[in-house]
């Protein structure tokens, strides 16, 4: 069975972005950087809510169109919709825990989960997410988009790595056991 691997920078308490969605603030340069684009080479399916999809927007990334040229996305959104979607881009829209139960059992790589604290909320909220990759960042922002929106449970992480990098950024890697 295929992981769904959270894979997101968070601050010090617990924020993935600004309340308007943007992220600075991050140590953009380091070891971390190259380490985390290295990373995405492992990844062939990435799945993320509309809001995480449209952040891309601003960078470039033109509507249907992949983030990622190497791997499958799956953006979960029942209002997005594209007149010719690339073929790499499908959105999911309707019966989303089964589409997700059904992917998890195919061939592959891990999934990448990119981004979107409710959209990560939700997942976790179904335990449907396997593993935390975090890295977390030496900022406060007080208040933004968290990295879990709407999760009421508690879940016991099982620590698998953790990497201190020079700047003070830390990657933690852990397992989630569902209680």
């Amino acid at each position: 069975m295929r992981k769904i691997i959270y894979h997101v920078a968070s601050t010090l308490d617990g924020y993935i972005a600004h309340k308007d969605g943007t992220t600075h603030g991050f140590l953009e340069e380091g070891e971390h950087v190259s380490d985390y684009l290295e990373s995405l080479k492992e990844y062939d399916t990435v799945i993320m809510g509309r809001h995480t999809y449209e952040y891309g927007y601003n960078y470039g990334l033109l509507p249907g169109q992949p983030a990622y040229p190497h791997m499958m996305h799956y953006i979960f959104s029942r209002s997005l919709h594209f007149a010719q979607p690339h073929e790499q881009v499908k959105v999911i829209a309707d019966n989303q825990i089964e589409f997700l139960k059904e992917l998890k059992e195919t061939t592959g790589s891990p999934i990448y989960l990119c981004g979107g604290g409710q959209f990560a909320g939700f997942l976790l909220g179904h335990k449907l997410i396997d593993e935390l990759k975090i890295k977390l960042n030496p900022v406060l922002f007080g208040v933004g988009i968290k990295l879990f929106e709407g999760s009421g449970e508690t879940y016991r992480l099982r620590e698998l790595h953790s990497i201190a990098y020079k700047g003070g950024v830390f990657l933690l890697n852990y397992e989630i056991d569902y209680l």
